[in-house]
């Protein structure tokens, strides 16, 4: 049973509406909570913790990013622990909050010849995966992180999206 309380804001048009949004996260983020459970051993508390996601546009990314890190251009997904705690901590309250930038999603969706879903998909988990302490900046975190997004993503039947690259 997940441990998730997942809230879902849509800021703007062309996203598919809520209630899909939010089947949609169910699926993927408690999944993401089972092989983090399974497989990390990563503790959760008694109660739901709460996971806010925004779903924005490339002008609303944009403005936090630059604010929050320096960035004056959209991304696909930004994630905000609401404390900052390191892989296998047990998580307070409050996760955090994950925002993802609909037009980014499209082009790299394009870019990468998969669909909207799929890729929207993969950029849950890895925000999820942020708000636990993982990253990608050193070679060897992102190694792990990556790891573990595509064993997330293949419980989901999804392909490996970093097949054939190097970490990020």
């Amino acid at each position: 049973m997940t441990k998730l309380d997942i809230q879902i804001a849509v800021e703007v048009d062309g996203w598919p509406d809520e209630d899909a949004l939010h089947q949609m996260a169910n699926r993927v983020l408690g999944a993401a909570e089972d092989v983090l459970r399974s497989e990390e051993e990563q503790p959760f508390p008694a109660q739901p913790t709460e996971v806010s996601l925004v779903f924005a546009d490339d002008e609303t990314i944009r403005g936090i990013n630059a604010e929050w890190r320096g960035k004056d251009k959209p991304t696909n997904v930004l994630s905000f622990p609401a404390f900052p705690i390191a892989p296998g901590d047990m998580p307070g309250p409050m996760l955090g909050d994950i925002i993802i930038a609909r037009e980014t999603v499209e082009r790299e969706a394009v870019d990468l010849e998969k669909s909207f879903d799929d890729h929207l998909n993969h950029l849950l988990v890895h925000g999820f995966l942020h708000l636990f302490g993982y990253d990608h900046i050193e070679t060897d975190d992102a190694e792990e992180m990556e790891g573990l997004e595509t064993r997330i993503l293949a419980t989901l039947g999804l392909s490996d999206p970093y097949a054939g690259q190097d970490p990020i």
